[in-house]
């Protein structure tokens, strides 16, 4: 072989390894789940893309980190599962921090505050109690901080129904096969209370915060993430800080959902 064989041949294996450190195959990856079935801070379209808050927001995130990411839509029953199965990398959808859940994850920083209250007919008033409330039909959905909170507060004085996602709850406390719900009051006013089918009810009981008496929501990594988790804090720091946080919350909900928001109004 001569000399330009030789410098021909060294510089096609540089041009490829070149090109294999470049392509988007070594590009850092990041599997995030989303249960895709809590407007409007998530919901499948028609046309099967994943859009909402919460997805737009991780996006925005990804783009930061510099990093390609994959959201999988999964019930959120089945988050924290495929997350400790290491299925996922990160959870993107709001989580409250249960004590347990706390034991076996890491939570990052709050990405909105939305206290929770239960919804009944308009024209009824409970005392929420297990006395006021026995036998009375909830729904709640499965796996659910709510569905915790009821278990322990009203035991078997009421009727439980476990539903995989809050549209399948709406749809029955429309029909009237439900007395009430629990859930958090931004998704209630958007998805019921302020539509037609939710104009004969109503909020009662308060606020309340069912994630062990932990305020904020947030998403969650491994307890083997932490500086994964870090890098996400960080990314979602900047995008409140610039206000993006405020933008694109505002293609879906006109309520702020942190105290920072206050700054980009």
């Amino acid at each position: 072989m001569g000399k330009g064989q030789i410098f021909v041949s060294m510089g096609a294996v540089v041009a490829t390894l070149l090109a294999g450190a470049m392509s988007p195959a070594s590009a850092e990856k990041l599997v995030l789940g989303n249960e895709g079935s809590y407007p409007p801070f998530s919901m499948v379209a028609a046309s099967g893309q994943l859009t909402g808050f919460e997805p737009d927001l991780a996006r925005e995130m990804c783009k930061r980190m510099n990093v390609e990411c994959e959201i999988v839509v999964m019930d959120f029953k089945g988050l924290i599962p495929a997350l400790l199965q290491s299925k996922l990398d990160a959870v993107a959808t709001q989580t409250k921090p249960l004590p347990e859940r706390k034991a076996k994850v890491l939570f990052g920083r709050p990405v909105l505050f939305n206290p929770d209250s239960y919804v009944i007919p308009a024209d009824k008033d409970y005392t929420f109690t297990k006395e006021g409330l026995k036998g009375v039909r909830i729904g709640l959905q499965r796996g659910s901080a709510q569905a915790k909170y009821v278990a322990e507060t009203f035991g078997d004085a009421v009727q439980v129904v476990f539903y995989d996602n809050p549209d399948q709850i709406r749809l029955d406390l429309a029909s009237g096969r439900l007395d009430m719900s629990l859930g958090p009051k931004i998704s209630w006013t958007n998805e019921f209370l302020s539509k037609p089918a939710g104009k004969n009810w109503k909020f009662a009981g308060g606020d309340l915060w069912t994630g062990g008496g932990e305020a904020g929501s947030s998403w969650i990594a491994r307890k083997d993430s932490q500086a994964l988790l870090d890098r996400m804090n960080q990314s979602i720091d900047s995008i409140i800080r610039d206000c993006t946080f405020t933008k694109l919350r505002k293609q879906y909900m006109e309520v702020e959902l942190l105290p920072e928001e206050a700054a980009c109004r």
